[in-house]
């Protein structure tokens, strides 16, 4: 086992561990920062994977913008602690035994797994390579995609100074 491969399993057992805790986990707040723990960690493993761009992405989207946005929605909601349901500790060992299975088995296979090595480089410039692609073959697209996103953001703040009004009475 080389550098990358240790890296690899350490950063997908922190993953399997945030997404383990998130789900176990009663407390919405707790939840979340499990879900950015998970998120870091698949980020770390694109880097393992020369996936660059991918990994600056995952972090700035996942472990960003959405973790944010849940943040506010948890934020914004009601939750009742009363109500909520304890897990059975049996439960909790028969899902612990179930992802020890699955990890086992998922070992066995991956490293039995064998791809064939050829001459491309993906890992090579790969930022580089994504943004000439992008900005010479698709740069129609990526300018709609810029364009569509104006639109939404101009309707949301239209749609909020309409609902703004409305709370008001109707008075401008």
């Amino acid at each position: 086992m080389n550098g990358d491969m240790i890296a690899f399993f350490i950063l997908a057992l922190c993953a399997i561990a945030g997404g383990v805790m998130m789900i176990s986990s009663t407390n919405v707040v707790h939840m979340v920062v499990s879900l950015i723990f998970t998120f870091l960690a698949v980020a770390g493993i694109y880097v393992t994977l020369s996936a660059e761009f991918v990994a600056g992405v995952q972090v700035l989207i996942y472990s960003g913008a959405i973790t944010i946005i849940m943040l506010f929605g948890i934020m914004l909601t009601r939750h009742d602690k009363e109500n909520e349901k304890k897990t059975p500790k049996l439960r909790q060992f028969a899902a612990g035994g179930a992802i020890l299975v699955f990890f086992l088995i998922m070992y066995g296979k991956i490293k039995d797994l064998n791809f064939p090595q050829g001459d491309v480089e993906l890992h090579v410039d790969n930022t580089k390579k994504i943004g000439i692609e992008l900005y010479s073959n698709y740069v129609i697209p990526f300018e709609l995609m810029s364009v569509l996103l104006l639109v939404a953001l101009i309707g949301a703040v239209v749609l909020a100074k309409k609902d703004e009004k409305e709370e008001g009475g109707g008075k401008e």
